[in-house]
C-alpha cells in the first residue's frame, strides 16, 4: 500500500495502442490494406457486443481502411446485448445468415427453436467475401466464407499451411504446431507435409503455453474455436481474423490483381 503522506502516480494506458504495435510486427498491414480496398472484396466482423469492438474499429476501420459498415455489434455491452457471446453457428445466427448460410442449430426437425436464438437477418443471396466473429473476451473466433463455414479444426490447419508464405512473423518457418486432443488430425497432415513437429495435448490452453515456453510451438488451435500463436502465448481471436485476411491477401496477390477472392478461398483447402 501507499504510506500516509506519500504520493503515487497513476498512469492510464490505452491497451489498443500496445496491441496494435504488436500486431504490426506480426502482419503486413500494407498487404491487408490493399486487400480491404479491393472492389471485389467485402468483409463483415461481428464483435458480439464483447470487448473486441474497440480493437476491431481501430484495426479494421482506422488502420486498414475498411468501411464502418463492416462492423456488427461492436459496442461492448455489460449484458452482451442480451445475447450469448459465443462465436458459433448457433449464437452468431445473424452473421451466419448474412454470409448466405441457413440456420444450423436454431431449429430442429420439428421446426421449433428449443431456446436457441433465431436469426433476424434474412439469408443473404449476395454474401460478403469473408466473415468473422469473436467471443466476449475476444480470445476465440469463427471464420466464414460466402455460403460456407470453416471449422476450427480446418482453420488452424489452413493457417499453418500458409503461415510462412503469408505472415511475416512466420517467414522463417514454424517451430512446431499443436492441437488439442478433440481437434481433428488435419493439422497433423499439414505438419507432416511441412516437416515440422505436431503435438497433441489435453484440452486446456496451458498445455500450448508450455510448448511455446519451450520453443516448440509457433501456432496452435483447439476444437472450441480457439486459435493462437506465440506472439502472445495465448489464443487471440483478432489475431486469427488478421491471419486469415493475410492468407487471402497473399493468395490474391499471387494470382494477380484481377483474381476473385472467392476463387482464392476455394484454393485454400
Amino acid at each position: 500500500g501507499v504510506r500516509p503522506g506519500s504520493t503515487s502516480e497513476l498512469v492510464v494506458i490505452d491497451p489498443v495502442d500496445d496491441y496494435l504495435s504488436l500486431l504490426k510486427t506480426v502482419f503486413d498491414f500494407g498487404a491487408l490494406k490493399r486487400l480491404l480496398a479491393r472492389p471485389d472484396f467485402s468483409f463483415v466482423f461481428d464483435g458480439m457486443h464483447g470487448v473486441a469492438g474497440p480493437y476491431a474499429r481501430r484495426l479494421f476501420v482506422e488502420e486498414l481502411g475498411a468501411p464502418e459498415a463492416c462492423l456488427v455489434r461492436c459496442e461492448p455491452l455489460p449484458d452482451f446485448g442480451g445475447g450469448h457471446p459465443d462465436p458459433n453457428l448457433t449464437y452468431a445466427a445473424d452473421l451466419v445468415a448474412r454470409m448466405g448460410l441457413p440456420p444450423a442449430a436454431a431449429a430442429h426437425d420439428d421446426g421449433h427453436s428449443h431456446g436457441h436464438p433465431a436469426a433476424t437477418t434474412p439469408i443473404s443471396t449476395t454474401p460478403p467475401s469473408f466473415g468473422a466473429a469473436c467471443d466476449g473476451d475476444a480470445d476465440r473466433n469463427m471464420i466464414l466464407g460466402p455460403r460456407f463455414f470453416v471449422t476450427p479444426s480446418d482453420s488452424v490447419a489452413i493457417l499453418a499451411a500458409h503461415a510462412a508464405a503469408s505472415i511475416p512473423y512466420f517467414k522463417t518457418g514454424l517451430k512446431g504446431v499443436a492441437r488439442s486432443m478433440p481437434t481433428s488430425a488435419a493439422l497433423d497432415r499439414v505438419a507432416s507435409a511441412l516437416g515440422v513437429p505436431c503435438a497433441e495435448v489435453p484440452t486446456g490452453w496451458k498445455f500450448f503455453g508450455n510448448l511455446m515456453d519451450a520453443g516448440k510451438c509457433s501456432l496452435c488451435g483447439e476444437e472450441s474455436f480457439g486459435t493462437g500463436s506465440d506472439h502472445v502465448r495465448e489464443k487471440d481471436g483478432l489475431w486469427a481474423v488478421l491471419a486469415w485476411l493475410s492468407v487471402l491477401a497473399h493468395a490474391n496477390h499471387a494470382d494477380g490483381a484481377g483474381a476473385a477472392v472467392a476463387s482464392a478461398l476455394a484454393k485454400l483447402g
